[in-house]
C-alpha cells in the first residue's frame, strides 16, 4: 500500500513517515501542494494525506484541482484547524475524511484502513516477467520461490516494476526513498539494487535491473 503525504511541517512529516513504515505502508513526503500534484501525475497511490495549510499551494487548492482532473484517490484531510467550517469546506472540496492535530498514531492508521479497504487484491499486486511484488505484504515472489523485502528495497523495486524497461534516474530514487532533506550519499542506491539483484536471482526470476551509466536503472525481462 503506498502513501503520499503533503505537510510542510518537516519533523512531523519524518515522524509521521516513520509510523507508516513501521506499519508497513509504503510512504513518500512531499512539502506544498504543487509537489503533491506533481508526485501524483507521475506515480500511483493508494491514498493521499493532505495537510491544509501549506506553502506554494495549500491543500484546498491542491485537492480541488485534483478532482477536477478526475483523480479519485482517498484524501484524508490532516490540519490544525478544527471549526466545522473547515471541515465541511475540505470535504465539500472532495475530501473522504478529516482528521486534526494532534492525532494519535492509532486513530491515524484505523483512519488510513478504512480509506484503502476498497483497495482491490488485484491492484496490490504488481507482475513483471515472472515475478510478483505484492504491496500489501513487501512480499517477492517468483516459480521458485519468495522473499520479504525490507522497507526501502520495497519502494525501490516498486518504482521499478511500476516502470519496466524505463531508466528510472538515480536521483529519483534518492527524492522518493530517502527524502529531499536525507543526509545518506547517494551511492545507498547502488547498495540496494546490489541487494535487489541478489534477491531477484535467489528466486529464480527472469528480470534484471539494468545499469545505465552515470544516469541510472531500468527493470528488463530477460528473453
Amino acid at each position: 500500500m503506498r502513501i503520499l503525504l503533503a505537510e510542510d511541517e518537516k519533523a512531523l512529516s519524518r515522524a509521521v513517515i516513520k509510523i507508516l513504515e513501521k506499519n508497513n505502508y509504503s510512504a513518500d513526503g512531499v512539502y506544498n501542494g504543487k509537489e503533491a500534484l506533481e508526485y501524483l501525475e507521475s506515480d500511483n497511490y493508494d491514498l493521499l494525506i493532505l495537510d491544509v495549510m501549506m506553502p506554494v499551494l495549500d491543500g484546498i487548492s491542491a485537492l480541488k484541482a485534483l478532482r477536477a482532473k478526475g483523480n479519485n484517490i482517498p484524501v484524508l484531510m490532516l490540519t490544525a484547524k478544527s471549526e466545522i467550517d473547515d471541515k465541511v469546506l475540505g470535504l465539500d472540496s472532495g475530501a473522504n475524511d478529516y482528521l486534526t492535530k494532534p492525532f494519535d498514531s492509532k486513530e491515524l492508521l484505523a483512519r488510513i484502513r478504512v480509506l484503502t479497504r476498497s483497495v482491490s487484491s488485484t491492484d496490490s499486486r504488481l507482475t513483471f516477467g515472472n515475478v510478483t511484488l505484492d504491496r500489501a505484504t513487501f512480499e517477492l515472489s517468483a516459480p521458485a520461490g519468495s522473499v520479504n523485502l525490507q522497507n526501502k528495497e520495497y519502494q525501490m523495486l516498486e518504482i521499478l516494476m511500476s516502470n519496466p524497461n524505463q531508466v528510472i534516474p538515480t536521483e529519483r530514487f534518492m527524492e522518493r526513498v530517502w527524502g529531499y532533506d536525507s543526509d545518506a550519499e547517494i551511492n545507498v542506491v547502488w547498495v540496494y539494487i546490489s541487494n535487489l539483484r541478489k534477491k531477484l536471482t535467489g528466486i529464480g526470476s527472469n528480470i534484471k535491473i539494468k545499469a545505465s551509466r552515470n544516469v541510472g536503472y531500468s527493470l528488463e525481462e530477460v528473453k
